[in-house]
């Protein structure tokens, strides 16, 4: 499963291209400080590279996946521990 991307505007698109302006406005931005989660994917992932002097981008880890944080031997067999 794909994880997310939470995507916020942080600059305006007004005197940038309509391509730049169409970009936010498909990414579901509506203005400055608005944020969005979507699908990480190809697709997107290259929406925001086009606008990525306009936004801020943060990773989300996909649901389900857990984090290994620690390793810890016990009587030598490594055993995770989870966050």
């Amino acid at each position: 499963m794909p994880g997310k991307l939470k995507v916020t505007q942080v600059k305006s698109t007004i005197s940038h291209i309509a391509r730049n302006r169409a970009t936010i406005k498909a990414l579901g931005l509506n203005g400055i400080g608005s944020t969005v989660e979507v699908v990480d994917n190809d697709a997107t992932r290259g929406m925001v590279r086009q606008v990525r002097f306009l936004v801020t981008v943060e990773e989300i880890p996909a649901a389900g996946v857990e984090r290994v944080t620690a390793k810890a031997k016990v009587k030598g067999a490594a055993v995770e521990e989870k966050a």
